[in-house]
């Protein structure tokens, strides 16, 4: 929202800032001094003075409240002091009272507005006498409020940082490293810095207000007093130098900036997302933990053997899980933070549905048989025979005896994959793989009886797939998921169910589809679930196969609704 400001006769816009959905007063007096190249001081100072077009003053208790009643016009000026800064001069023969002219940082600028309106820094009271050696200078209330505003302004800062490290997995660690040795090594400092940068980047932008990035700098020390530079100005100056732009901040700050202007400036293709791997933020109102509270739900996840209460603590735990699968030095611990995905079905489903909600979850299991395995069917008949496709498709038709292929839904979720076939990537030099091949990237069987840790320690596949156990195929008595060498037990009675686990593991714990996967799970999610449509990136033949199917569906749609009328 703009607010249209005067200040010594000159008008400008200027965009009022909002935290937690309210106006923020004091932002907006620093965006002032921003746009009228005031100095900053001033407002730390407490020498601005907003008023409204009435000359009523403005304050920072009545600011919010104003503006969402359609206040927008203001002017600034400089803040009457009344003379309160004294001295009182001691000695042996007689006491005296003399103001107290040392100048404020406050008058140093010279702004436009007449003298009358200038708070007077030298005006000497006609009391005052020659001072002796022995001078008692009392706290002024102008001195108390700066203490107390630099004393707010810290703890605000501590604050920012604290909150920012404590809901990164890796600031609890930062945390943690600097209570036991009161420093931080190199590489968690580095850490630490791109935690604080990247919460920077997310809240104000690409390029964040300059006053902002020493808010950050001063809560680092703040938090961390051990780290302060006892031989400079305020501090914290290697963290931030404001004068000069440098330190740590201002160097991660711009390497960020100049990544993201070399994407923008050599990117003219539309930017699609990565979709599993696109960070989601919980779609439910509950409360989620972070810090010692979700350190305790972890504590008692771990132990407890009621799996209402997993599922609960799970939940609660959603985004302290999010932030962790999307922290590329951490993601590989995800399993070892949440052991209880590994003995406790249903926890990915939960997470999926967070996610996106009940009824996208729910869509695949009710769009496939009925909408879609019949036209797949239909539809790869006119492929071109092979021993593969023609077992398929001997296994998905129900009329048809079949003792060693897959059962008729597996068989065509795999004739979809050769709808969809992997494709060779630009120039890079890997031999193309057939659908065959691509089918172990999907799913694997191993007989009953035989060894589940023998299989995990041979498995080389980064991708999740499915596992099936069971005396044949199309009798499956068990299906896992399998990620990390590490086996999810699923609750599915049905292939297909346990395909929409499969599936949904990617989003889950951010795992990018298998390259030769890539059209086939593309498919599934823009065309079943309807995840992202129009924002991910869509090969022709996906849009190609979308299109023949549902123009088959629509088509049958319109043929019943005519014979019925």
């Amino acid at each position: 929202m703009l607010a249209k400001v005067e200040y010594g006769g000159v008008q400008k816009y200027i965009k009022i800032p909002q935290i937690d959905g309210n106006f923020d007063f004091q932002n907006f007096l620093i965006e002032v001094t921003d746009k009228f190249s005031l100095q900053a001081q001033l407002v730390t100072e407490g020498v601005l003075s907003l008023t409204d077009t009435s000359e009523t003053e403005v304050d920072a208790d009545t600011f919010d409240e104003l503006v969402k009643s359609g206040v927008r016009n203001f002017k600034v000026g400089y803040r009457q002091y009344p003379i309160t800064d004294i001295a009182i001069t001691l000695d042996e023969s007689d006491s005296s009272v003399i103001p107290d002219t040392s100048p404020s940082p406050a008058s140093l600028p010279d702004p436009p507005a007449s003298p009358a309106s200038m708070p007077d820094f030298t005006a000497q009271s006609p009391a005052s006498s020659i001072s002796s050696d022995s001078t008692i200078i009392l706290p002024t209330t102008r001195n108390r409020k700066r203490a107390m505003k630099a004393d707010l302004d810290r703890d605000e800062a501590r604050k920012r940082v604290e909150t920012a490290l404590s809901s990164n997995p890796k600031g609890e660690e930062i945390i943690k490293e600097y209570d036991q040795t009161k420093t931080l090594s190199v590489g968690t400092r580095k850490q630490m810095v791109n935690i604080l940068v990247a919460e920077m980047v997310e809240t104000y932008g690409r390029i964040p207000p300059m006053h902002v990035r020493p808010t950050y700098a001063l809560g680092i020390v703040t938090l961390f007093p051990y780290l302060q530079d006892p031989y400079s100005k305020r501090g914290y100056e290697h963290f931030y130098d404001p004068q000069a732009n440098t330190g740590y901040l201002a160097w991660r700050l711009k390497t960020v900036q100049r990544n993201t202007h070399d994407g923008f400036r050599e990117c003219s293709r539309p930017d699609f997302q990565d979709s599993p791997t696109t960070h989601r933020e919980s779609l439910l109102t509950g409360d989620q933990l972070l810090g010692e509270e979700c350190r305790e739900a972890l504590s008692i996840m771990r132990h407890s053997t009621d799996k209402s209460v997993v599922s609960e603590k799970t939940r609660a735990t959603f985004d302290y899980r999010q932030k962790l699968v999307h922290d590329q030095d951490a993601t590989a611990s995800v399993l070892d933070v949440f052991p209880r995905f590994l003995d406790t079905a249903g926890l990915i489903e939960q997470d999926f549905s967070m996610m996106f909600g009940d009824h996208v979850s729910g869509r695949f299991l009710a769009r496939w048989s009925s909408d879609f395995k019949h036209r797949v069917i239909t539809e790869c008949q006119s492929l071109p025979s092979s021993p593969y496709v023609d077992e398929l498709l001997a296994a998905s038709d129900l009329q048809v005896e079949n003792d060693y292929g897959w059962d008729s839904d597996m068989s065509a979720l795999l004739l979809l994959l050769h709808l969809l076939p992997p494709t060779s990537k630009g120039q890079k030099k890997t031999p193309k793989m057939s659908s065959a091949q691509a089918v172990n990237h999907v799913v694997r069987f191993i007989k009953e009886g035989a060894s589940l840790t023998t299989f995990l320690d041979k498995v080389d596949a980064r991708q999740p797939f499915l596992l099936c156990i069971g005396e044949q195929k199309k009798k499956i008595a068990r299906f896992f998921i399998v990620v990390d060498q590490k086996a999810i037990p699923c609750n599915a009675q049905t292939s297909v169910a346990a395909f929409d686990v499969l599936f949904k593991t990617h989003y889950v714990f951010s795992l990018s589809y298998d390259e030769a996967l890539s059209a086939f799970y593309t498919f599934i999610q823009t065309t079943i679930y309807n995840i992202d449509v129009g924002t991910t990136k869509e090969t022709p033949r996906v849009k190609e196969l979308r299109a023949k199917l549902l123009q088959d569906h629509y088509n049958v749609t319109n043929s019943q609704r005519s014979e019925h009328s």
